[in-house]
């Protein structure tokens, strides 16, 4: 019998294992500068909250831009003030609706997709440079019925909807801009 098949050899074999497994974690995690999105970066300049409050953003064009618009307004300023403006935000919005699924034996559309992508730049106010560029999208459902108010209410839900999710991305997209590039 060998050394390495008595059960003090396979116990120091997967001992050293385990140890080896945990010294690679280390070393590949040694790297990693993990801090607070919203927290102070001393070395970067500032907050990334008091950022995210100077932004300015482009006026809407209609209903849906509007309230992406305003989702993105709250929480830029966190429910706060405006601070003065120090970088511009420009989106652009577009939508398209289908139907996802047909009554049977009616030939008539049973639910709808509303799918929505918006296209943004972040543009310092001073410079004019475009800072960062993104795409975001989302897409709602929401079921068809025989009622006219409850399907235009129904549509309106989903675009809602999906507009507070691309504004919670592109946010948190600008917010992680901020918070690596200082």
């Amino acid at each position: 019998m060998s050394l390495h098949n008595t059960p003090s050899g396979r116990r120091r074999n997967l001992g050293l294992a385990l140890f080896g497994v945990l010294l690679a974690a280390g070393v590949a995690l040694g790297g990693c500068n993990v801090r607070p999105l919203y927290g102070t970066t001393l070395g970067a300049g500032g907050q990334t909250y008091e950022k995210l409050a100077a932004i300015q953003i482009d006026p809407a064009k209609d209903r849906v831009e509007q309230v992406l618009r305003n989702e993105l307004i709250f929480m830029f300023q966190r429910g706060g003030e405006a601070a003065p403006t120090r970088y511009r935000l420009r989106t652009i919005l577009n939508q398209s609706r289908s139907a996802v699924a047909v009554e049977e034996l009616a030939d008539v559309p049973a639910a709808y997709l509303v799918a929505m992508t918006a296209s943004f730049l972040l543009i310092d106010a001073d410079t004019d440079e475009t800072l960062l560029t993104g795409t975001s999208f989302a897409n709602a459902s929401y079921d068809f019925s025989n009622q006219r108010f409850a399907n235009l209410r129904a549509a309106r839900d989903a675009e809602d909807r999906a507009a507070k999710v691309i504004a919670d991305d592109i946010r948190t997209r600008i917010a992680s801009y901020f918070a690596t590039k200082g």
